[in-house]
């Protein structure tokens, strides 16, 4: 008797789970296509990074007071607080205005082949232009290995509206400024490397694969139709002709002399046809070949200029769909899972 009803009860629940299932299945298929024919608007994200460093720096001077040290520095603080206050006051009241700091927007650039980040790099750099003042200056920590040239020409387009307007630009690159991501470097007043980031790189690369061979030996046709003699260069079904390999590589050939006309346009002094041959420096080398203008790292050049300007950092964030970072979070959690799997494999091996 009670099995019975066990199993009844059992089933009820799997019925219920399934319903319940298949609605939220419903529900998410509804919303996912609604979210992908609305307009997904980002949203400019500002933070004093000048501030932030202050409290850093305070929180680590106050560990290492005693309590009466800290008691005391605590009231020297607030005293100086007001005293500002007072003197602002003052100015304010004798119609002064207090001149506020020249600023440092720091933007960031983590390029992939495709260069998306360029969307929100423009909204970026279109608030800046609209809001910066004479002596406010531009650094963009880069970090890209390269990819389309039709991406990255965009994005050094958009760096270039910077020098237009007069804003200084500064680039710092702390791992790797190559092919794509030094085009958008070169663009820059000035370029500051690490020691051992990756620079260079001034070439065109493309590889494509064909399988007519493989198809022709399982009797498959391919037919490719084309209007205009080169329409078509190589394919990756099709039967690559000589001519139109000879085609292909001539547009490479094209595409490289322009991306070395971009450098030598924007850094006159470097010795173009030394560096265009696709290879790659490291900081060191780059600066003895002008490729850089000076070895740093972007947290050096940061805490120079928070002594007497403020630095704020500036990110142009899209909201996410919620299906999307559903599946962004199920993506970190999975590779959070294999990373510590592999690292206690590694252990065990060691030990």
């Amino acid at each position: 008797m009670w099995s019975d009803i066990l199993t009844g009860y059992g089933i009820f629940i799997l019925e219920i789970l399934t319903i319940l299932l298949v609605i939220a299945a419903i529900v998410a298929m509804i919303i996912s296509a609604k979210q992908r024919n609305a307009t997904h608007h980002g949203e400019l994200v500002v933070t004093d990074l000048s501030e932030e460093f202050k409290e850093t720096v305070k929180h680590l001077r106050d560990f290492q007071l005693s309590e009466e040290e800290l008691k005391q520095a605590e009231k020297t603080e607030k005293k100086a607080k007001k005293q500002e206050a007072k003197a602002l006051k003052a100015k304010l009241k004798n119609g002064e205005k207090a001149a506020p700091k020249p600023c440092v927007y720091v933007l960031d650039f983590k390029g992939d082949i495709s260069a998306s980040e360029t969307t929100a790099l423009r909204e970026e750099i279109s608030a800046i232009i609209n809001v910066a003042k004479t002596d406010d200056e531009v650094l963009l920590r880069l970090e890209s290995p390269g990819g389309v040239v039709h991406g990255y020409g965009l994005a050094a387009s958009q760096l270039a509206r910077l020098k237009q307007k007069g804003i200084k630009l500064t680039v710092a690159v702390d791992k790797v400024a190559a092919s794509g991501g030094y085009m958008m470097a070169c663009v820059a007043d000035k370029i500051v490397s690490a020691p051992f980031a990756i620079i260079g790189s001034i070439g065109v690369v493309a590889q494509i694969p064909n399988i007519h061979r493989l198809l022709k030996k399982h009797d498959v046709d391919v037919d490719v139709m084309t209007a205009g003699e080169f329409k078509r260069t190589v394919t990756v079904l099709g039967e690559n002709t000589e001519k139109g390999k000879q085609k292909f590589q001539a547009e490479l050939e094209e595409t490289h002399q322009l991306f070395k006309q971009f450098v030598a346009q924007n850094r006159p002094h470097l010795d173009v046809d030394k560096v265009a041959t696709g290879e790659h420096w490291f900081g060191q080398q780059a600066l003895e070949l002008q490729l850089v203008d000076e070895l740093a790292t972007s947290d050096d050049i940061i805490l120079e200029k928070m002594k007497d300007k403020s630095v704020l950092s500036v990110k142009y964030k899209v909201k996410k769909p919620l299906l999307q970072k559903i599946g962004k979070q199920a993506e970190e959690s999975i590779e959070g899972i294999i990373h510590r799997n592999l690292t206690k494999n590694g252990q065990d091996f060691i030990q």
